[in-house]
């Protein structure tokens, strides 16, 4: 199947509260081996359609997304890449610093997003103020955050003039954060979900495997258009060609407003990642 057909069945876009465009489906890198085994998922990914990819210095695998994107041949343009500012890289200097390395492992002039990858205490908001300075240098297009709750998405706003325009946070419906979401929405902050199939441990859930069999599709398949309905940016992670593919159909079907209220109600604060509820 030509490239330009998976496209527009696969790359409805999300507009920033900078005006970029993201892609609401992305490809995300979390775990992937660095190595051959990264590169093939991301270049099959951007083959087939994918335009999105979302990866962070401490995923070691920064250098394989480049090496893919740039085996593909596709224009460095059309593809959206988000990396992210590990702990250990915060304070001003240090996330200037910490961005240009990304940029050199990635082999790229520029990022679509950069986000502070922990609200680490104390530098935090100094962080921001680096990837402020990033966003007016033409590093970064877009600069964001992850893991921020809204107390920590409070703070950063009573601190800045430059308002996040991405939170990416662990969502799924066991983890359906609405207050996060409404607090995201009223401040016209993209909320972007990582581990939206949840490393497949709610997929064999009866009600999943239900709702699944209603629309012939398969139980990551809803989980994904749950959260494209909840209209997030979502980041599923596989390094299997059939799995890449397969969770990029699901522009092509409805989840019902029953459907729907049956997700919503399965939240039960079940996470597969770190927890920030209590982070300072």
């Amino acid at each position: 199947m030509p490239i330009g057909t998976v496209q527009a069945t696969i790359e409805p876009f999300a507009k920033l509260n900078n005006g970029v465009m993201i892609p609401r489906l992305g490809l995300g890198v979390y775990q992937s081996p660095p190595g051959p085994i990264t590169q093939n998922a991301v270049e099959y990914a951007l083959k087939i359609g994918y335009r999105h990819i979302d990866t962070a210095r401490i995923y070691n695998n920064e250098s394989d997304v480049g090496t893919a994107l740039r085996k593909t041949g596709i224009k460095r343009e059309d593809v959206f890449i988000t990396t992210k500012l590990w702990n250990s890289d915060h304070g001003y200097e240090n996330a200037l610093r910490a961005c240009d390395e990304s940029l050199k492992r990635l082999g790229l002039k520029y990022l679509d997003l950069y986000l502070i990858h922990w609200p680490v205490p104390e530098t935090r908001n100094e962080s921001w103020e680096a990837l402020v300075q990033l966003l007016k240098d033409g590093k970064c297009r877009s600069i964001g955050v992850s893991n921020y709750t809204i107390n920590h998405l409070t703070d950063l706003l009573e601190d800045t003039d430059v308002v996040p325009m991405v939170n990416q946070v662990e969502f799924s419906p066991f983890l359906y954060q609405k207050q996060l979401l409404d607090h995201c929405e009223k401040n016209k902050i993209q909320l972007e979900a990582y581990s939206p199939l949840t490393q497949g441990a709610k997929l064999n859930h009866p009600k999943i495997q239900q709702i699944a069999k209603s629309h012939s599709k398969t139980p990551a398949q809803v989980l994904i258009r749950w959260s494209l309905q909840h209209n997030l940016v979502t980041i599923p992670k596989s390094v299997r060609e059939e799995r890449i593919k397969e969770n990029s159909k699901v522009f092509d079907y409805i989840l019902t407003a029953e459907d729907m209220r049956i997700l919503d109600s399965l939240d039960e604060n079940f996470r597969n990642s770190w927890d920030p509820t209590n982070a300072p």
